[in-house]
């Protein structure tokens, strides 16, 4: 048994050899699958640790592997020339990147001329987890600051969208909270314009949360062009761990064809249990592998 047959489950695995069998009909037309239209993307934070030590080899070693688009979580101490310069040597396109609520609150302007400088697409708020309304308060999070964050969004939407790029929210758990009987997620979907501001769907946070991708992406298919793929399984801690795609959930061989306004996705891999750029290739060959 080859070691991607090894970790890819088998769920997945008869699921997309049964896609990619191509079915000849009575009236002789013929269904064949096709591999994921996508390019093949990486959030770049799964590299955090080598990045620093050696950032052109180790975006090179990314495009070796197959990944052809990736999503920035920092910069480096790069000035945008540099940083683009490292991309278009390693053979890469960097489409997309983060920034927390708090420093689009107090840099955006800066951080938007550096990403206009490097051709990004996508400009996404990375985290709104722990913010306030009032600067001065504390603990956990009230559907007012949920609504004031929306309006915040709506408003730097807006300023993203002048500058020639989309902005987007990428969410983790506490997006899925429920206060006083309304669903955080659903109330910044709902509060905020589509015109201005899009989700970029972490499907491994969604699952984790205890919530169906699938049925957001059919309900919703413009909101989400951007998507974060990692599998998870819950630890005898009770934590969630990140896994090699194909041995935890969620399934996305049913997530991927079930959303037709995807543009780019991204894996992220938080944490390892092998050597990084091995484990790396392998989600890639099992991504490879889906069809829609």
């Amino acid at each position: 048994m080859s070691p991607v047959m090894g970790f890819a489950s088998r769920r997945t695995f008869l699921k997309a050899a049964g896609a990619a069998a191509a079915v000849n009909l009575g009236g002789g037309a013929v269904l064949s699958a096709r591999p994921l239209p996508q390019p093949l993307g990486l959030q770049l934070y799964s590299l955090r640790d080598l990045l620093p030590k050696d950032f052109d080899g180790t975006l090179a070693k990314v495009r070796s592997i197959g990944y052809s688009v990736v999503e920035a979580a920092g910069y480096y101490d790069r000035t945008s020339s540099e940083f683009r310069k490292a991309m278009d040597a390693a053979g890469l396109r960097c489409v997309s990147t983060h920034h927390a609520l708090g420093a689009l609150e107090t840099q955006l302007d800066q951080w938007l001329e550096y990403g206009n400088a490097l051709g990004l697409e996508y400009f996404v708020c990375s985290s709104s987890g722990g913010m306030h309304r009032d600067k001065n308060a504390s603990g956990p999070q009230t559907l007012d600051d949920w609504r004031w964050i929306a309006a915040e969004f709506n408003r730097i939407g807006e300023k993203v969208k002048t500058a020639g790029m989309q902005f987007g929210v990428h969410n983790h758990t506490p997006e899925f909270a429920t206060i006083d009987g309304v669903l955080v997620y659903d109330e910044l979907l709902r509060l905020t314009d589509p015109e201005l501001v899009m989700f970029e769907m972490d499907a491994g946070w969604v699952a984790a949360s205890g919530h169906d991708p699938v049925a957001y992406l059919k309900r919703l298919p413009a909101r989400f062009p951007l998507m974060h793929v990692k599998d998870m399984v819950r630890g005898a801690d009770g934590k969630e761990q990140m896994m090699l795609l194909g041995k935890g959930s969620p399934d996305f061989a049913a997530i991927m064809p079930a959303d037709t306004g995807l543009k780019y996705y991204f894996i992220e891999q938080e944490a390892f249990e092998m050597e990084p750029f091995e484990e790396l290739r392998l989600n890639a060959v099992y991504m490879k592998q889906l069809t829609v």
